[in-house]
């Protein structure tokens, strides 16, 4: 991104920019809702502070005066319970009419929300804020890319942009650069003129969905098409170009791959949003699973080799929280319960996690050292498994955990069961550590995830991606959509796609360019 550009001629010295938003990734093939209790709102100097790059000092923080109005983030989890999401839009949209007007506005979202009753939440969130905020306000929008761009949002916003880094190591720096474009348009010799500082957009949907497991950056096909964005954005007339993949676990018309491409001219955006919808499309057969995959037995089996390089990794990908699965889902660990060399205690396997506040309370009551028979887990999602039957040593309990609240570990032989009393996921090798658990000394390791964060994946000295059932399962075949639209990939691998770009700017969307 480079340092800001000069305000130029025309251009607003120090713009006056709102922000707001909410993010969560909803999976509509859980049984989970996510209510008032799965958010951290954030409001005022707190919503400030989580942008670093708004710190004191920064440049950033210098160039505009921002009014930070609250933002909703929750894990991922299942859809959003309707009056939550109610409670935190009403309080973007006041927030916007009582510290009104604005120059430009970050609305921070993820893309893939979903509240029960309702298709497309972020459209009608969009929706709502471009009616509050009027139509001379610049909104720059920064997204996950397994979001999706629907008609709806792309007309509401001005400045589209979304991770290009899968795992998400890039987060900040997306959010970042969503600041910089809209910065950089207020501060140009259009800045003071509403109608000219609005680029075009250039928006082709690739009727593609597949998991991010598939679609992971650090593999090719993945990897080359977003090493392309780069060096558009470098191309004279453009703003950003960006790659949806969508969201492969909601059952929604707008899921599906998006391409979009921002500019002043439009021949090139249109180029090349056309291009990379093609490049997308054409390699829709070669994107493959960012692991080794099997059955949990296939798993186990290469796990428990005697020559298994160690510690071996096991996604249990079906319940993966990070996804929109429950958390809870106990099919996995019910499994290598009735695995004798895991209980015998011949082998160390660390397994996390379910959540269950009764069974927490119970060993908690009990005390470290005990012995306890628990019932645990498939209180939200049971239909691949009923609630665990654990008999076992309280190992350790641990308290304060932000996310996760108490957490026991239940020893059965060498299997080290997790339970927490809420939602968590394990992504860092400290989340094991606090409870007395040493990965780098086991000989499994399963955590409810897909492709493995950065600490984990440098932990595996092997690793499978069980295909699991959980409300993220990983064969989207078997779950059962059946309101996308006709014609995408893999569900209707017959279609042919018109990938040509519809283009314009927002209020005045004009006829594709020939």
């Amino acid at each position: 991104m480079g340092a800001l550009p000069g305000v130029e001629t025309g251009g607003l010295e120090r713009p006056r920019i709102g922000i707001a938003g909410i993010s969560i990734e909803s999976s509509t093939f859980s049984p989970h809702i996510s209510g008032d209790e799965a958010f951290t709102v954030r409001t005022g100097a707190e919503l400030r502070a989580y942008y670093p790059f708004l710190d004191e000092g920064r440049e950033l923080a210098e160039a505009a005066d921002w009014v930070p109005l609250t933002h909703g983030r929750s894990l991922p989890g299942g859809a959003v319970d309707a009056d939550t999401y109610s409670r935190m839009k009403t309080a973007i949209v006041d927030g916007i009419r009582a510290h009104g007007p604005f120059d430009g506005f970050f609305f921070d979202i993820h893309g893939a929300m979903s509240v029960v009753g309702m298709d497309d939440a972020e459209g009608d969130l969009a929706l709502a804020v471009r009616e509050a905020l009027g139509d001379d306000t610049l909104v720059s929008t920064s997204m996950d890319l397994h979001g999706n761009v629907s008609e709806t949002l792309r007309d509401a916003v001005d400045l589209l942009t979304c991770y290009r880094m899968a795992p998400h190591e890039d987060w900040l720096n997306t959010k970042e650069r969503a600041v910089w474009n809209l910065l950089a348009r207020l501060r140009g010799e259009c800045g003071a003129d509403p109608q000219r500082r609005r680029p075009y957009t250039a928006w082709v949907p690739v009727p593609v969905l597949l998991p991010g497991e598939k679609t992971s950056t650090r593999l090719e096909p993945a990897r080359g098409i977003y090493a392309e964005l780069p060096l558009i954005d470098a191309l004279p007339g453009v703003v950003d170009a960006s790659v949806w993949i969508g969201y492969a676990w909601a059952d929604e018309p707008r899921c599906q791959a998006y391409v979009v491409v921002t500019g002043d001219d439009r021949e090139v955006i249109t180029r090349e949003a056309e291009r990379i919808a093609r490049m997308f499309w054409e390699a829709r057969e070669d994107f493959v699973f960012v692991a080794e995959t099997g059955s949990l037995e296939e798993a186990l089996a290469k796990a428990l080799a005697p020559d298994a390089a160690r510690p071996y990794l096991i996604s249990d990908s079906g319940d993966n929280p990070t996804a929109g699965g429950a958390g809870d889902v106990t099919w996995t660990l019910a499994h290598l319960l009735d695995r004798r060399e895991l209980t015998d205690g011949s082998h160390t396997a660390l397994v996390a996690s379910v959540f269950d506040a009764d069974a927490v309370a119970q060993a908690v009551a009990a005390g470290a050292g005990a012995t306890v028979s628990l019932s645990a887990g498939a209180r939200v999602d049971d239909g691949p498994h009923g609630p665990v039957e654990i008999t076992g040593t309280v190992f350790s309990i641990t308290e304060g955990d932000p996310d996760a609240g108490t957490q026991v570990v239940i020893a059965v032989g060498g299997l080290h069961a997790i339970i927490t009393e809420r939602r968590k996921p394990f992504h860092h090798l400290a989340d094991f550590r606090m409870l007395g658990l040493e990965p780098t000394t086991a000989d499994m390791v399963v955590v409810k995830i897909g492709y493995l964060e950065p600490e984990l994946y440098d932990l595996a000295r092997g690793w499978t991606l069980a295909l699991t059932p959980g409300g993220v399962d990983q064969d989207l075949l078997r779950l059962g959509h059946h309101r996308l639209q006709p014609g995408v990939y893999p569900f209707d691998p017959s279609g042919t796609p018109d990938l040509t770009a519809v283009v314009g700017r927002r209020g005045d969307r004009e006829e594709t360019i020939a």
